[in-house]
């Protein structure tokens, strides 16, 4: 179960406590549903009793005993449990399975529609990105309306003045117009994030992007040939050997005889074909911290947007990436071993971790090698 299918399943538990006359609120029109915070348990939480508390004129903790066995009821949902003032944690089966399928249908350049983790609609919503003519800023403007587009945004960029050749350029820096914004947009954001104190371009384009969108807006990067070094200190060296890590196990896996369990590119039920063998559907709870990084990466850059930070992104990148490369010794079988059913499924896992890298450099403007 997906979250967008758990979404689902939350609003009809609220409409069937509804129509059984056990609350009397308008069924809204989305559940959000996330990672537990701090103190929550199962695999996902959602705050729907307490957004239906005030209209429900009860307490938030008495309506998520409301809708608690009404969750319990779904297909899918094997515990629910109120942490809190009343929020609803959930467990479901087949989550990895769902996320697996979900991320290979969507693919890295979109198969289903839209990558993963970007809005399935465009929002409506305008905005004017303003920059200063500095590198950093530039840079950081570019990346910000890739991601806020990302999220259904209609986002135009401009800069107080023609951008300098000599960073542009080499740093693949564009801008939709300079000089002052024209007609004002219903939301205008002035990108001014800590300056670079010097020119990052000998760097090159990929050390050099990074080095000015790893650092929070208000932390002064850091412009040092720490970025260009080829280990595992350097937190874009482990992005981008984790995503060829993620090609280069698909490639040995052909040379084995072996793919890929299929997802669910032909339109079977959430999580078809990961991980079935003759023992059935296969977990991947022992993917750890993996399939956690994989799940809330549009959480991740969706905050990214909201907090108009580049650096959510990259930071989940390196957190995403860590998880693969501890993983990845997993995948392959060993010495004499067979290739089953459960290296398929994990073969899968690191498919979709190599497609999540690949779509969040892309937004950051860096190449996603194949080799490393």
């Amino acid at each position: 179960m997906t979250p967008v299918e758990l979404s689902r399943t939350v609003l009809r538990a609220v409409r069937r406590a509804v129509d059984a006359g056990e609350l009397s609120v308008p069924v809204p029109e989305r559940a959000q549903v996330g990672p537990p915070g701090p103190g929550g348990r199962g695999d996902y939480a959602t705050n729907v009793a307490l957004q239906l508390a005030r209209p429900a004129g009860r307490p938030p903790y008495e309506v998520a005993e409301i809708l608690r066995p009404h969750l319990f009821d779904a297909a899918g949902v094997t515990r629910v449990d109120i942490t809190g003032p009343g929020f609803l944690n959930i467990s479901v089966s087949g989550r990895s399975q769902a996320l697996v399928a979900e991320i290979l249908r969507c693919g890295k350049h979109g198969e289903r529609g839209e990558p993963y983790g970007y809005a399935a609609r465009p929002t409506g919503e305008l905005v004017q990105l303003h920059h200063p003519r500095e590198v950093r800023a530039a840079v950081t403007g570019q990346v910000l309306a890739r991601i806020l587009r990302s999220q259904g945004a209609l986002v135009r960029t401009s800069c107080e003045a023609e951008p300098d050749p000599a960073w542009a350029g080499p740093l693949g820096v564009t801008v939709d117009a300079h000089g002052s914004p024209g007609s004002p947009a219903p939301l205008e954001i002035n990108v001014r994030p800590v300056p670079a104190g010097q020119d990052p371009t000998p760097l090159g384009r990929d050390a050099a992007r990074w080095a000015l969108l790893h650092p929070a807006p208000h932390d002064r990067p850091r412009i040092t040939d720490e970025h260009l070094v080829q280990r595992e200190s350097n937190p874009l060296f482990r992005v981008r050997y984790a995503h060829a890590r993620a090609r280069a196990l698909t490639r040995n896996a052909a040379d084995l005889g072996f793919a890929r369990t299929s997802g669910d590119a032909d339109g079977g039920g959430a999580g078809a074909g990961v991980g079935v063998g003759d023992g059935g559907v296969l977990e991947l709870e022992d993917a750890g911290g993996l399939v956690d990084a994989l799940d809330t990466y549009p959480h991740a850059l969706a905050a990214a947007a909201r907090h108009r930070g580049p650096d959510r992104l990259a930071r989940h990148l390196v957190l995403t990436a860590d998880a693969l490369l501890a993983f990845q010794h997993t995948v392959l079988p060993l010495g004499g071993e067979k290739p089953s059913a459960a290296h398929r499924a994990r073969l899968a896992l690191a498919e979709a971790a190599g497609t999540v890298l690949a779509g969040g450099l892309t937004l950051l403007g860096i190449d996603a090698p194949e080799h490393l």
